[in-house]
């Protein structure tokens, strides 16, 4: 895992490269290298931060240049050894133990055609000296991330925005739309930038520059394509072994020349993953999180702690237990600017401070059990959804009633919440919807009219042009299984956009690289295969991924209920942040610069505090989107600390 960066025909490329790769530093403790080589009247820079995992020697050192190629590279590929055989049956001959180098030695052969062949996660510049091409290419699912800016006939990319946006002097401006997308879903999705001029390379595919100015484009995997094939697969009886390709997974998740450990939250998930990788890597390290005792009440959050020891009583595994206290008014700004666009999910402070105490441990490499949920359609949103579709045949004047009653019932009171009753009013909020818009309102922050209501007026056909994009996205299939059609849009929204950004941000800022092995091409090949009246079976969700963790785990784990890889969010704004609310409400450059508006803030932060309803996720947002937003137009690239 590491930091890339580069610049294609752009004026000052070398020092402009260096910079970007600066920037990117805490991707890549372990060492650093650029590349450079003329092009007709400019020149190919190429920057690397290594974070060492595979081929410790200098032999695994990058830029890599052989013989007219060069690549820089991020990533892991899981399947290197196999394609190692095979090129060297062909006669090429290595000079160390790399995935770098296999990958280089397979564009050389394939070029392109080599991506599908690709089995990890990785995201890639190549310049071929003979030709003066530039390609730049990114993993099928979006696991790591690719971002890029063109102007004229040039082209700068980097692992992350920040180093573009601190490469161009703070000059790129912000994309509101993005901002509005930021705020409906609290994360920007991976086909918007929040900056205008930069864009995110698409998942599975590659770009080309070419020495003439010209820029070609293309697809190598699309995860359309893999739903219809697997809806094909299903139809004609196919029925894959999913225990069997998700050990296979977990083993090649693995591979690495230093030590890696696991999350484990007590949960299905991370509890399968962590088991399998014990089999394979006995006394195996697991790290867990636990909150201060007055916050889990006060959120009525569920003793995670004691499966997570079970779990790992039972397989040998060396648990680390972390409670998370964190000073949150001084981890905010922090987290802001490593997330690098506004995201709302506080779940990524408990991943940056597990991969923090992981790193203090000696510990580079984590394997999570993100990505199962999505393809599995374990989120209770799923499971609401499919009871939607029944509520709606309750008779109307029967669910006035209910909703009636459901309105008036309090979500907290001063001394704790009421998970229950904030269930029963997000179901609500949706129930009577079609399939598309509640799918939608189901797991995003706003509806359209409370969403128009809190941005500039300006802004309401950017509303309608985001809200466009969803059903675009979601109607983009021919599926005829609801549960899957709902898997497919979070695959390819929900995933790359919200859990694999945060996930890759927050753990490259404690230089520790997380890896995902339900987020695998041959774990999605089969997925999508799995009819969705496998995945959901009565009003359990995942069921399909639990008859096969039965194999290995105890039923108390497999079925435990569910529990939320997040933060006492609640508890953290009624006490630690409350005067910070206030005072972005009041006087916070959002509001001010009137892209929000302070009544629409002001009546969230009252039905909060009054326990009607519960704003506490949409705040958290507005707090991250403000110190996003105070770093975006200040022109540093450093965080900015608002009092408190």
């Amino acid at each position: 895992m590491c930091g890339i960066a580069g610049t294609y025909r752009w004026p000052d490329g070398k020092v402009v490269t260096d910079r970007l790769t600066d920037t990117l530093a805490h991707r890549g403790p372990d060492g650093a290298g650029r590349y450079g080589h003329p092009l007709g009247d400019g020149e190919v820079q190429l920057g690397h931060r290594r974070l060492s995992i595979i081929d410790l020697s200098e032999t695994g050192a990058q830029p890599m240049v052989s013989d007219g190629l060069a690549l820089t590279y991020n990533g892991e590929l899981y399947n290197a050894p196999e394609l190692r055989a095979e090129l060297a049956a062909t006669g090429v001959r290595f000079r160390g133990t790399s995935d770098t180098e296999v990958l280089l030695e397979a564009w050389r052969r394939w070029g392109t055609d080599c991506l599908p062949r690709l089995r990890g996660m990785f995201a890639f510049g190549v310049f071929d000296e003979r030709t003066g091409d530039l390609v730049l290419a990114r993993d099928q699912l979006g696991i790591k991330p690719l971002f890029l800016l063109r102007r004229g006939a040039g082209l700068m990319f980097a692992s992350e925005l920040k180093a573009l946006a601190a490469a161009t002097g703070g000059s790129l401006q912000v994309d509101h739309a993005a901002l509005v997308a930021s705020l409906l879903y609290y994360w920007v999705p991976d086909s918007r930038c929040a900056f205008r001029e930069a864009e995110k390379l698409p998942p599975g595919s590659w770009l080309r520059c070419r020495s003439d100015g010209r820029v070609e484009r293309g697809r190598f995997w699309n995860l359309k394509d893999i739903a219809a094939e697997g809806r094909e697969r299903a139809l004609a009886g196919e029925q894959p072994d999913l225990a069997a390709i998700v050990e296979e997974s977990t083993r090649h998740h693995l591979l690495s020349d230093v030590p890696v450990a696991t999350f484990l939250s007590g949960g299905l998930d991370s509890s399968y993953l962590t088991a399998l990788a014990a089999r394979h890597q006995p006394g195996i390290s697991a790290y867990t999180i636990g909150f201060r005792a007055e916050d889990a009440k006060f959120e009525a959050m569920p003793d995670d702690l004691r499966y997570a020891r079970q779990v790992a009583e039972q397989f040998g595994v060396d648990l680390h237990e972390i409670e998370i206290a964190p000073n949150v008014l001084d981890l905010l700004p922090q987290m802001t600017y490593s997330l690098d666009e506004p995201i709302g999910d506080p779940a990524a402070i408990n991943t940056y401070l597990i991969c923090s105490a992981a790193r203090e441990a000696g510990v580079k490499v984590m394997l999570s059990g993100m990505g199962a949920d999505e393809l599995f359609a374990g989120y209770r949103k799923h499971l609401a959804n499919l009871l939607a579709v029944r509520y709606q045949r309750v008779p109307r004047p029967m669910r006035r009633g209910v909703s009636g009653v459901v309105d008036r019932l309090p979500v907290a009171t001063a001394r704790r919440g009421y998970r229950s009753v904030r269930f029963a009013k997000r179901f609500l909020s949706f129930a009577d919807l079609p399939e598309e818009t509640a799918f939608r309102r189901s797991y995003t922050m706003y509806d359209q009219d409370e969403l128009l209501a809190l941005v500039d007026p300006d802004l309401a056909g950017t509303v309608d042009d985001v809200l466009t994009e969803h059903a675009d996205v979601y109607q983009d299939n021919d599926l005829d299984d609801f549960v899957n059609r709902m898997c497919l849009t979070d695959a390819r929204m929900f995933l790359p956009g919200l859990n694999l950004a945060y996930t890759d941000r927050s753990s490259m800022a404690a230089s520790t690289e997380v890896r995902v092995p339900y987020v695998d091409v041959e774990v999605v090949k089969a997925a999508f295969a799995v009819p969705g009246d496998r995945k959901i079976v009565g009003r359990q969700g995942k069921a399909v991924l639990k008859e096969a963790a039965t194999s290995v785990l105890p039923r108390e784990i497999v079925y435990r209920p569910k529990g939320l890889f997040s933060a006492p969010l609640r508890a953290w704004m009624s006490r630690d942040l409350a005067p910070l609310v206030r005072e972005v409400v009041n006087d916070g450059l959002l509001v001010n610069s009137g892209l929000l508006r302070r009544d629409a803030l002001a009546r969230m932060v009252a039905e909060d505090a009054a326990g009607q309803r519960d704003f506490s996720k949409h705040l958290w947002h507005v707090l991250t989107l403000e110190y996003w937003y105070r770093d975006a137009t200040s022109g540093s690239g450093q965080s900015t600390r608002l009092t408190a």
